[in-house]
């Protein structure tokens, strides 16, 4: 005689369009998702070239032909022409771009309207303390800053269904986020009391990078360790 109750734990229910079982079983999964490599490496890099590359190009090409104050004016530019084509083309902005043209609207405002090398380089540490004020006021919020960012720069997709334990990460990482452009701001500001011009603008440079590349490292960890401990998985689709 057939074991009733084995038959109903076999003949699980599939959605509609999927061919069995197994399939269901995987579309129904509660996990992280992110595109393929390939399109995944496409979509942050267009992220990065809109959002650094073109005005990177641009205050290259206007430093050339009229100096640094046109040189940012340039790039200021490319950006708001850049939001623009976003807006008009896709009916809204990425984060990464909207935050790139904020932030070099103000250090163009400042280095224009005084035309001195100090506040030149000053745009650096003030950049960075803007970018802190921006990253802490979402960091409470439903939506913090880093979570808006890995959804468009890297298109990551979340679980239907909301974690607390990711939801947590998202505004941890924020917060940390926030104290990693805090303390290059108040570095930044220090070197630019005591050091040259020249060694200023190296600094910036390795303050950035620095910066970037341990935040980016302390939060791949914190981000695999949270995924363990809530039971999630991160898999690839095919979109």
């Amino acid at each position: 005689m057939k074991n009733a109750g084995a038959d109903a734990t076999l003949q699980l229910p599939c959605r509609p369009g999927l061919p069995g079982t197994e399939d269901a079983r995987v579309a129904t999964r509660e996990d992280l998702e992110l595109p393929r490599l390939w399109r995944l490496v496409l979509t942050a890099g267009w992220n990065f070239t809109e959002s650094l590359g073109l005005p990177a190009a641009g205050y290259v090409i206007g430093a050339i032909l009229g100096g640094q104050a046109v040189g940012m004016v340039v790039a200021t530019g490319v950006l708001w022409v850049t939001v623009a084509l976003r807006k008009v083309l896709t009916h809204g902005v990425p984060g990464m771009l909207a935050i790139s043209a904020l932030v070099l609207t103000l250090q163009t405002g400042l280095v224009v309207a005084t035309g001195s090398t100090l506040v030149f380089l000053l745009q650096f540490p003030v950049a960075n303390l803007v970018l802190c004020v921006l990253f802490a006021r979402t960091a409470r919020s439903r939506e913090p800053l880093v979570a808006r960012l890995a959804a468009e720069v890297v298109g990551l997709r979340q679980p239907s269904s909301r974690n607390p334990g990711l939801d947590r990460f998202f505004q941890g990482v924020t917060w940390l986020w926030a104290a990693i452009f805090a303390i290059s701001a108040v570095w930044l500001a220090a070197e630019l009391a005591v050091a040259p011009a020249s060694v200023v603008l190296l600094l910036a440079t390795i303050a950035t990078i620095g910066g970037i590349i341990a935040g980016a490292i302390l939060s791949i960890f914190w981000f695999r360790r949270v995924l363990r401990r809530s039971g999630l998985h991160l898999r690839f689709t095919a979109a």
